[in-house]
Formats: structure tokens, C-alpha cells, sequence
């Protein structure tokens, strides 16, 4: 049976509504509270019932009685369980703490108190795929010498060796090796350099989300009364990211419970 798409109640059901209403007298309102509809449907179906109609009728819309729009809508949904199973499948976490570091840049918003004609800020993110690990810095411009420096502060931070850094294309990550400071830091650190393809940052998903993460959480919510306050507060957000949030993708674990976990298990 065709029916409409926002039927609610059955031929029984509606037999029943017309003898509440005639033979227990129960009001209109009582029955469309019980029965989950509304007063008009319930005014529809005594009037139908007086003529013993307790049928469901088809639906005048011929949209949703059209089977090509059903077998659209079908193709729909099996399309969207399988972009879903996809990007499941898709998920994956390196072996072991710096494997690969995923890298990106970020051009902060302007403070309240800069001019417009002043230069932004930029945001250097760095995160170990294996552990989630956050390493973050805001330096003035978004050269190769700003990501060159920023590589230094994460070696010196890291407690482990890095292997792999991995980014985009930017001109602040690629050049001439003889010449560009980034890639020479990379390879005076025997650090291999990992591009993504081109126009497709998506396959650089985790430090993208971590950037989302971070505007979200840190920039969006707080107010900064200069540069230097700015650059304090997020050395605070690397803290309570790395120290206290859970993270779904490593186990319900925190980035440093998960690097516990990996060098000292007889701990855990």
C-alpha cells in the first residue's frame, strides 16, 4: 500500500479514535495527546468515520508516490553509509612516536588593538600522529625562516626522535634544498620531508582538524589584550590539550597518558 509518508496512526487505530470519541466521550485534545497527533488529524478522522472511512489514504503528493524518487532517495542513503564506512576505513594511526608529524600553518585574525594595515600573525602547528602530541607557536610571518625556527623549537621539545614531517606545499616547507633554511633543518636533523598532493589538503586531515581544534577551543573563546598575551594563553591550550583532553582516536587516552603508555607499559 501507498501510503503517506507521515502517517501515524493505523486503520485500528482509528477505528478506536472514533469510538473513544463517540462512546467514552473522551475529548479531542485528551485523544490527540494520546495518540501523539495533532487536533485537526483527530477532527479528520471522526469525520471520516461517520461514513465508515477508517481507511489511510494515498497521498496526494505525487512526488513521494513516485518509485523513481524512492529508489533516488535509497541511492542517497547507501551513498552516504558508504562515504561514512570510507572515512572509518580511511582512519589509521602511525606505530610508533614520531613516525610522522603532521604540519601546517594558520594566518591568525588581527587583534582589537592592531591596525588593519598591520601584519598578521601566524600560527605553526606540529602534532606526532602516533600519540596526538600538540606543539604550537605564533611567529610573525609564514617564511621558511619562521618554519625553520619553529622545527628547532619542536626538536627541542620533542622527546623523540622525528622521522617524518609531513605538510603541505607551501613555499614555507618547499623550495631549493641548498638554499631553503626549512628543508636544510630537515635534512641537518635526518628528518625525511612528506608533501601532500597538491590541491588536496584533506590528505593532511590531522593537522587541519587541529587547527579547527585550536581556533574553537583557544582563539574563539578568549580575548587578547596584546601579542605577548596571546602567545602566553596558547602555551596554556598546548598544556591542556597535551595533559588533560581525551582524544577518541587514541583510546579515550590524553597524548601524554598515550606516550606513558607506549614507553613505560609496566606503569599503566
Amino acid at each position: 500500500m501507498v501510503i503517506h509518508k507521515k502517517t501515524r496512526l493505523t486503520p485500528l487505530q482509528r477505528e478506536d479514535v472514533y469510538r473513544k470519541y463517540h462512546r467514552e466521550r473522551i475529548r479531542v485534545c485528551d485523544l490527540a495527546r494520546a495518540y501523539h497527533v495533532t487536533p485537526p488529524t483527530i477532527y479528520k478522522i471522526i469525520h471520516r468515520g461517520r461514513m465508515n472511512d477508517f481507511t489511510i489514504h494515498r497521498s496526494i503528493n505525487k512526488r513521494f508516490r513516485c518509485l523513481k524518487y524512492g529508489l533516488k532517495r535509497l541511492a542517497k542513503i547507501e551513498r552516504e553509509i558508504e562515504e561514512r564506512l570510507k572515512r572509518q576505513a580511511r582512519r589509521y594511526n602511525k606505530d610508533y612516536p614520531g613516525q610522522m608529524l603532521h604540519g601546517d600553518t594558520k594566518r591568525l585574525p588581527l587583534l582589537e588593538s592592531d591596525k588593519a594595515a598591520e601584519n598578521r600573525e601566524y600560527l605553526f602547528v606540529a602534532i606526532d600522529d602516533f600519540s596526538r602530541e600538540l606543539f604550537a607557536a605564533i611567529l610573525p610571518n609564514k617564511t621558511q625562516h619562521s618554519a625553520a625556527r619553529f622545527l628547532e623549537q619542536v626538536i627541542e621539545e620533542c622527546p623523540y626522535t622525528i622521522e617524518v614531517y609531513y605538510t603541505d606545499n607551501g613555499k614555507e616547507y618547499k623550495g631549493n634544498p641548498q638554499h631553503h633554511a626549512f628543508m636544510k633543518m630537515c635534512a641537518e636533523n635526518a628528518i625525511e620531508q612528506g608533501f601532500t598532493r597538491i590541491k588536496r589538503p584533506r590528505t593532511n586531515g590531522k593537522a587541519e582538524r587541529v587547527i579547527r581544534t585550536i581556533m574553537d577551543m583557544w582563539h574563539n573563546k578568549l580575548q587578547f589584550s596584546s601579542s605577548a598575551h596571546r602567545k602566553i594563553e596558547l602555551i596554556r591550550f598546548v598544556n591542556y590539550y597535551n595533559c588533560v583532553k581525551i582524544h577518541k582516536g587514541i583510546e579515550e587516552l590524553t597524548p601524554h597518558e598515550k606516550l606513558i603508555q607506549y614507553f613505560f607499559p609496566e606503569k599503566v
